[in-house]
């Protein structure tokens, strides 16, 4: 079966199987784990930053983040179709108390301008922005990445109003391959950063927040409210470090794969639309008059290809490492067979 669901289906590689049994591990609570404390201080410099914080998931390191950022009836600025909006069960009002205000970006990402005229007004019945979240490469944007240049003019805005900046980085080294821009220029533009290692870098389970000191010492004790204070995980920690060795320059190969499916897509009859492709995420609209979602989804499982609506007449494709050449080329085969 080629699995195009998500980057997320990847299974450890025997190498990093390896890895993870040979992990020094001990009890992270305690501050203990080897492996662990590996991990963060590499993220840590790498991202020109203090410290860092080991996470069970993304989400989990997005929420302790805007829980640390925050307080009770303040907002934060994102884009509407914003990871930590859409696909979070409203951590953001449950966990920490806070509002949205969302920005009708373009493919998930907002400008300069956008933040600075969603900044709420200091009157008491409105709630106070303290916060403004990006997500780079936004998944609903179909792997839009942003422009440093972008970055930098948020961040003036922030700094300019005392706002925090948090990057959920889930598909971050996605970017950094793509944009070419580095993990310290990256650090330098954020007050906190999170990144997931269960996606395209190929780890089972784990996601980093970066930050300073005092920002990560807050989001340890907000860890451990949430449930997610781990014991002897250096073995999940050594599969991030083995993925952070091995797996980012070929996530280069996922671009090229989903450049390839996009080509074809972009010369069949019965597709609408096809999202600019910049990364391992590709979004196509089908035409309705000619067919549909179940239709194509029904005829790709078929052909043992997994794939997932992604809007009323949408479906997405997301290479990743598990999925090779000769994969992507039968995929091309059976969609051009598709009538």
């Amino acid at each position: 079966m080629i699995d195009l669901r998500s980057d997320t289906v990847t299974k450890p590689s025997k190498a990093m199987l390896e890895a993870m049994f040979a992990a020094e591990v001990g009890d992270d609570v305690f501050g203990e784990d080897a492996t662990v404390n590996l991990l963060e201080q590499k993220m840590a410099t790498l991202f020109n930053h203090e410290a860092a914080l080991f996470c069970a998931s993304g989400t989990m390191a997005n929420q302790i983040a805007v829980k640390a950022h925050t307080q009770p009836m303040e907002e934060i600025i994102l884009d509407k179709t914003a990871h930590i909006y859409f696909y979070e069960t409203a951590g953001y009002a449950a966990n920490s108390g806070v509002s949205v205000k969302l920005v009708d970006g373009d493919k998930g990402r907002i400008t300069a301008a956008q933040v600075l005229e969603n900044i709420q007004s200091d009157f008491d019945w409105l709630p106070k922005t303290s916060l403004v979240c990006l997500e780079n490469t936004s998944n609903k944007g179909g792997g839009s990445c942003y422009d440093l240049e972008t970055i930098e003019s948020i961040k003036k805005v922030c700094e300019e109003n005392k706002l925090k900046l948090h990057l959920d980085g889930a598909r971050l080294y996605n970017a950094i391959i793509a944009k070419k821009y580095t993990t310290q220029e990256i650090g330098n533009e954020f007050d906190s950063v999170s990144v997931c290692f269960s996606k395209g870098l190929g780890a089972p389970v784990g996601s980093v927040l970066i930050g300073n000191k005092e920002f990560i010492k807050k989001a340890r004790r907000i860890r451990k409210r949430f449930g997610g204070g781990m014991r002897q995980v250096g073995y999940l920690a050594a599969a991030c470090l083995y993925a952070l060795e091995n797996n980012v320059e070929r996530l280069k190969t996922d671009h090229q794969h989903a450049q390839k499916l996009a080509t074809i897509l972009q010369n069949l009859s019965w597709i609408k639309d096809v999202l600019p492709c910049e990364t391992n995420i590709l979004i196509f609209e089908l035409d309705e008059t000619k067919t549909s979602v179940e239709a194509v989804l029904s005829y790709l499982k078929e052909n043992e290809i997994l794939a997932v609506q992604f809007g009323k007449h949408q479906i997405r494709f997301v290479t990743h490492l598990d999925v090779t050449k000769e994969m992507i080329d039968k995929v091309c085969e059976v969609l051009v067979s598709f009538k």
